[in-house]
């Protein structure tokens, strides 16, 4: 298995992975594990992922600490379940030749005394292959049934957030519905990996937050009741870049909204693209041509009836559609139902570029992690080619902005988005 207090619009595309908290949830503290007695000698546990098997030894990698050498019992016992299972009424016995590089598994048995080893009688797992299917199978849902927006209020008490959705054309209300059995999840404040969400409430929510949500939408579109809620504070910066330093893997840009220099950390999970010249000026057209009369760059709107480009971009047939921003869900290609291409599926087939690529005075549009007291924020997606649009919005309030939700794969986007 996406800024915070701006005006901003902002554009979501989620993809869900499976992360390893999830897979701890999957696999869960008591999934066929009998009771211990007081004489019985301290049974260890790890789950992590296959990193070599070499006879009856899996090295294991945890989700935590250094690898583990793995010696599988004789009489162990060795289970395969599928990705979402709580318990084991439903698994089957494998064999220890069954097992790859790459699945997930828990092991139980008797550590060595400097828990280097392992000594199991019991193996549990979930094949890489199932794990890949439910990711697809996730993100297509996601696709089809995910929206995304700005929260913009919470009520604990009736268990909604309600979210501006902004697209091109304007901005709609929705309100998401939260139960007992809604999964809630939060990015960390510094990290660019879905994987790092932590488990979340809806108490933690709060106005100003990007959200994305899942579920079923009700007829009129104004209401969606959630199975997962995932929720980040990201920030949206725009405006030119002050200065590079690839020594230190950072930039600098002179913000349009704050006015003031803002850091921005590059890492290898960083998206950066280029647009090209002619998907910028239609842009920029677009972006004149939505905003209000009497708005400086603003030219006349299309008639309605006269232009495939008329209407809002979760509806009309032509506008570039914000990528959960309501109106039915997401096609393949990158293409919503009606038509509408997506805009966040073009954006991250943009060629790619390094920080040499990035100069001083370049326009650049990123989505970075809201930051830490010590540090900047660490750019999730930057894309420069952008001064057209920055010319068609000088003050940044009607810029167009990327996705925070391309995390952890491609668009959710992962996104995941």
């Amino acid at each position: 298995m996406k800024a915070k207090k701006t005006a901003i619009g902002v554009i979501f595309s989620v993809v869900t992975t499976t992360s390893p908290g999830l897979l701890t949830e999957c696999f869960g503290s008591g999934l066929g594990q009998p009771a211990q007695t007081a004489d019985q000698p301290a049974v260890a546990r790890r789950i992590g992922a296959i990193k070599a098997i070499q006879g009856n030894t899996i090295t294991l990698t945890p989700d935590s600490g250094p690898d583990v050498a793995v010696t599988v019992q004789p009489n162990a016992r060795i289970l395969r379940i599928a990705p979402g299972e709580r318990d084991l009424k439903n698994a089957t016995a494998v064999q220890l030749q069954d097992l790859q590089v790459g699945d997930r598994v828990r092991v139980r048995g008797q550590a060595s005394a400097d828990g280097a080893s392992i000594a199991a009688l019991e193996v549990i797992v979930i094949p890489h292959s199932d794990l890949e299917a439910r990711h697809e199978q996730e993100q297509q849902d996601w696709q089809k049934r995910g929206l995304g927006g700005l929260v913009s209020a919470v009520n604990p008490a009736a268990g909604t957030v309600t979210i501006s959705v902004t697209s091109l054309g304007g901005k709609k209300e929705i309100a998401v519905h939260g139960s007992k059995d809604t999964v809630f999840r939060r990015y960390a404040p510094d990290s660019v990996k879905f994987d790092d969400a932590k488990p979340s409430t809806l108490q933690e929510i709060q106005p100003g937050d990007q959200l994305r949500a899942r579920g079923d939408r009700s007829a009129d579109g104004s209401e969606l009741t959630a199975e997962e809620i995932v929720t980040g504070s990201f920030r949206n910066v725009a405006g030119l870049v002050n200065s590079v330093d690839a020594s230190a893997g950072t930039i600098t840009v002179q913000d349009l909204l704050s006015k003031n220099p803002v850091q921005i950390k590059i890492t290898s999970e960083s998206q950066l693209h280029k647009l090209p010249p002619e998907m910028a000026q239609r842009i920029a057209m677009r972006l004149k041509g939505s905003m209000p009369p009497g708005t400086p760059g603003a030219t006349t709107a299309p008639n309605p009836g006269s232009s495939p480009t008329a209407g809002n971009g979760e509806q009309s047939g032509g506008r570039p559609g914000a990528p959960g921003s309501g109106g039915g869900g997401m096609g393949g290609g990158g293409m919503r139902q009606g038509g509408a291409p997506d805009l966040q599926q073009m954006l991250s087939r943009m060629p790619a570029v390094t920080m040499a690529d990035l100069h001083k005075g370049d326009a650049v549009l990123a989505v970075t992690t809201q930051g830490t007291a010590t540090g900047g924020g660490t750019a999730i997606t930057l894309l420069s080619g952008v001064e057209p649009i920055l010319q068609a919005a000088p003050s940044g309030s009607q810029a167009m902005m990327l996705a925070p939700w391309s995390l952890g794969g491609a668009p959710s986007g992962d996104a995941s988005q």
